[in-house]
């Protein structure tokens, strides 16, 4: 057992542990591990606090979100409202627009209907004036005739008129 190099590692090893047992190397290495887990401990804590910070914020962006969304929706469908009130105007104003016409058209042929019959009745009133003063003039001669023919016409076209 003494010749075996084993052995003798194994006692070295054991020296070598005591010793440094002894000269403190073991509080060092336990304080360094405690340090570390501190450390990963306030990460761990910091971690924690982003997360819950990052969650807040991320439920404030959600509501901002369905805000968004709900104005949104509000604004289309304000919009629809507004474009099917301005269809309807349009069509209102468009109708109006056609009845104005048509009674302005219909005034208009009537005012030319009108027109029209008095040229006709004029036409026809000085149509039959020559007439009558032909036909008077074949049958009464000389002056009282004429005087006769003068007053007829002036009253026919009185009366035609």
């Amino acid at each position: 057992m003494l010749a075996n190099p084993t052995f003798w590692v194994l006692v070295a090893t054991v020296i070598f542990l005591a010793m440094a047992v002894k000269m403190g190397a073991l509080k060092g290495l336990t304080g360094a591990l405690d340090a570390r887990g501190e450390l990963v401990a306030r990460e761990l804590a910091e971690a924690r606090r982003l997360r819950h910070e990052a969650e807040l914020l991320l439920a404030e962006y959600e509501g901002k979100r369905k805000a968004a969304e709900a104005e949104a929706e509000a604004i289309v469908a304000n919009a629809k409202d507004e474009a099917q009130r301005l269809a309807k105007d349009a069509e209102e104003k468009l109708a109006e627009f056609v009845t104005r016409r048509t009674k302005s058209a219909e005034d208009k042929i009537a005012q030319a209907e009108t027109q029209a019959t008095a040229e006709v009745r004029a036409a026809a009133a000085e149509a039959a004036t020559r007439a009558a003063e032909v036909i008077l003039r074949g049958q009464v001669a000389g002056k009282a005739g004429a005087d006769l023919i003068a007053a007829g016409l002036k009253d026919v076209r009185a009366k035609l008129n």
